[in-house]
């Protein structure tokens, strides 16, 4: 157990240290100059000190919601500054985007030489998380031991590897395909054995999991060519157009994205498997090897199957508002043109050749396990 502490310490200062400089070799955006016309805008957060009046307004056939309320800056140079604002007033607003006495917004302050404005942008949540954020620490240490610790410090791997590695590197025009590869395979390692620990079960795990991901990114390479797949049916990636990201491999980003989001769940199944084998054997030693294969079939299909499902929901909860968009066909489209459309076509894409990975990712760690547990006792 000590060294077991002692690995994962060395790899999270490297981590650390990974991610620093990471950040230290990406390139600072040179200030464009701004007209004098141009307002001069920052973010502020502020509280609401009291709502002096509320009601409804109308606005054609609907009526909308406003707020009259006193405000107190809390951050930057304006802190305890003090001013009246009216929500609702040059902006429509919705009963549910109603502020309460007492609640943290952020402002965004525009400044020009004859005037200076405050707008409400969002609710402040960040101060919200921390308790959750925490909830999660302690219960995940409480039921897990050092084996948690291991895959909190993972967790911070994979974000340094992802935001120190795989970004810069699609930003400078690098190949997304390769550079996703790379990154998932660092995450991998680091998270594999760290989670679960140096044995012979995670080595199988590995092993089973980095050929699971190059047949996914085969097949979602060819699923993306086959169907004409340009990486731009999302809003975020047709944003990405205009900037200095314009110049980034969109297929390819999509790809990555593919890649990097199937390794968790391939993890999953691998190294579950691969335990699951390992002490099949621990409990009966005179299972052959076709015993030992077969019953890992048996539980990989029970466990595929689950996952297979999950990942259906879980797409159709983050695509919910295209599934209603889908439903109410404001446009009158036949089914055929919307199921034909990108936005859709992602999905899809994205779903079918993940699960296809995670199937074959089942016989190929039942091998290894069977055959790896069958010539020695573990």
């Amino acid at each position: 157990m000590p060294k077991t502490i002692f690995i994962t310490v060395i790899i999270f200062i490297l981590s650390v240290a990974f991610t620093s400089l990471g950040f230290a070799k990406t390139a600072t955006p040179t200030a464009i100059p701004q007209a004098p016309s141009t307002p001069i805008q920052s973010y502020e957060t502020a509280k609401v000190v009291s709502i002096l009046a509320q009601g409804e307004k109308t606005v054609g056939a609907q009526k909308l919601p406003f707020q009259k309320l006193q405000l107190q800056i809390l951050d930057e140079s304006d802190k305890g500054k003090t001013l009246m604002f009216t929500y609702g007033d040059l902006v429509s607003i919705k009963t549910s985007q109603e502020v309460s006495q007492g609640q943290v917004i952020v402002l965004l302050k525009s400044v020009t030489p004859q005037q200076t404005t405050y707008n409400i942008a969002d609710d402040y949540r960040l101060s919200n998380l921390y308790p959750l954020a925490i909830l999660f620490l302690v219960i995940v240490l409480l039921v897990t031991r050092f084996k948690g610790l291991g895959a909190i410090v993972g967790l911070g791997i994979s974000l340094s590897v992802i935001i120190a590695f795989v970004i810069p590197q699609l930003l400078a025009g690098q190949d997304p395909l390769l550079t996703s590869i790379i990154g998932a395979m660092f995450i991998m390692v680091a998270t594999m054995y760290l989670a679960h620990g140096f044995s012979h079960k995670t080595n199988i795990a590995l092993i089973a999991t980095s050929l699971s991901l190059v047949l996914t990114g085969v097949l979602s390479y060819e699923a993306i060519h086959f169907t004409f797949l340009t990486g731009l049916g999302s809003g975020d990636a047709s944003n990405l157009l205009i900037g200095p990201a314009s110049n980034i491999d969109f297929q390819g980003l999509f790809l990555g994205g593919i890649i990097i989001g199937s390794l968790g769940v391939l993890e999953d199944i691998t190294t579950g498997l691969a335990i699951s084998i390992q002490e099949l054997s621990l409990v009966n030693s005179k299972l052959t090897f076709r015993e030992l294969f077969d019953s890992g079939l048996r539980i990989g299909s029970e466990h595929v199957a689950a996952l297979v499902n999950t990942i259906v929901l879980a797409y159709a909860g983050v695509g919910l508002p295209i599934l209603l968009f889908m439903v109410l066909n404001p446009n009158h489209e036949p089914l055929w043109v919307m199921l034909n459309s990108e936005i859709i076509m992602e999905e899809m894409v994205r779903t079918l050749a993940g699960s296809i990975g995670l199937v074959l990712a089942v016989p190929m760690t039942a091998l290894f396990a069977a055959w790896a547990f069958k010539q020695k006792s573990y």
